[in-house]
């Protein structure tokens, strides 16, 4: 198949999911909005008046979901390896920002500077299609968002964060099983079930 055919296939498809049309009929960003919207509804793990970290935020669908959840009184701070455009509110900050650097956890802790709620991470390796290396790499980078949870939340503080199935995952789980009060694997339903991605909410930081 030329690549010519191959473009116009993914746009079709693009063009039949349902969560891409909600996402440009309701003006977010990307369609990965609605997975942390529904995990919001089904779990509560961000409230009104939160400050939240969101890690691989652009292009900032997360960070829309976020601040409509914490209003006007939360913060939402967003890191990413690319510029995001920014948001029209006085409460969402966004910083450029390699999670693979070695100060990248440290920049983090020192930009926010205080504690916060809610660690989100939706950070992601650039796929190699070797699956192995890409869930080793993928692990890599939940590990550095569960470092930035383990320095910066308040005690009771939430975490959320996409891994891909594979060897580490179970490893991984019980890392944070032992930091969090509750530990749940969540595959939301604006995840396509073509992707091995699924995500971890630990709840309840035991500080």
């Amino acid at each position: 198949m030329g690549k010519r055919k191959s473009s116009q296939l993914w746009r079709q498809a693009r063009q039949r999911d349902k969560f891409y049309k909600l996402a440009k009929e309701q003006g977010y960003r990307s369609r990965a909005s609605f997975k942390l919207l529904e995990t919001i509804r089904r779990y509560r793990f961000i409230k009104p008046g939160d400050r939240v970290i969101d890690i691989g935020a652009a292009p900032g669908g997360w960070l829309q979901a976020a601040r409509q959840t914490v209003g006007g009184t939360g913060f939402v701070y967003g890191f990413d390896l690319v510029p995001m455009e920014p948001l029209p509110y006085k409460n969402v900050s966004t910083k450029v920002l390699d999670m693979t650097q070695e100060t990248a956890v440290e920049a983090i802790s020192d930009l926010v500077g205080e504690k916060v709620n809610v660690v989100l991470s939706d950070v992601a390796p650039n796929i190699s299609g070797v699956w192995d290396f890409d869930h080793a790499r993928q692990i890599f980078l939940a590990r550095r968002s569960f470092e930035v949870a383990r320095q910066l939340l308040h005690k009771n503080g939430n975490f959320f964060v996409k891994l891909f199935h594979g060897p580490e995952l179970d490893k991984f789980r019980h890392d944070v099983q032992e930091a969090f009060r509750s530990v749940t694997l969540i595959k939301p339903s604006a995840s396509r079930s073509s992707s091995s991605e699924i995500y971890l909410l630990g709840m309840g930081f035991l500080g």
